[in-house]
């Protein structure tokens, strides 16, 4: 389909080494002059969910500045653009859990919040598992809770995960469970 949007000038406004923001001066779909803010993010958002032989799962939780909030999620970080997102994904995997996996499955790739953003993700399933001790980042002050996936599931349903990764994530694996796919 043709973009009805039209760019008439674009100007950065704040850049920092994880997003940009531009705001744009356009001719919008209705054919009206308008403002469009968009956030250039320079990474991959990268999930993983790790399943053991008895679909047992591990979740991250943490203090989520921009909620104000603490969150649990599935393994999460951002991925170089420009790098093999698997390679993100294995590196994520054993800075927060301290788990190498042998085998990995492409679940699903995402766009975030294409309201305002260009935001991507990607999330992968993680098994054959090893355990290791995790090798977090400097500021990263997280918690591991293992746990029956079913579990996990639960969580979202009750509204105890918000994340979108982790959302999307563990419902679609849900239904590969469920359906004998996994």
């Amino acid at each position: 389909m043709e973009n009805p949007w039209k760019t008439k000038s674009s100007e950065l406004k704040y850049e920092n080494p994880w997003i940009s923001v531009t705001e744009h001066q356009v001719i919008n779909a209705a054919g009206n002059d308008g403002i469009y803010g968009t956030v250039h993010f320079k990474n991959i958002a990268i999930g993983i969910i790790p399943l053991d032989e008895h679909n047992n799962t591990w979740l991250v939780g943490q203090y989520r500045y921009p909620l104000n909030q603490y969150s649990w999620e599935i393994c999460e970080g951002g991925g170089k653009i420009g790098i093999d997102t698997l390679v993100s994904a294995k590196r994520e995997l054993m800075e927060e859990l301290g788990i190498k996996a042998e085998s990995w499955q492409k679940l699903l790739d995402m766009h975030l919040s294409n309201s305002v953003s260009d935001e991507a993700g990607i999330i992968y399933i993680a098994k054959k598992l090893t355990h290791f001790n995790p090798e977090p980042e400097e500021d990263e002050v997280l918690s591991i809770k293992k746990l029956p996936f079913n579990e996990a599931y639960e969580m979202v349903m009750k509204g105890e995960i918000t994340d979108s990764l982790s959302v999307a994530g563990i419902l679609k694996t849900k239904i590969l469970i469920d359906s004998k796919l996994l």
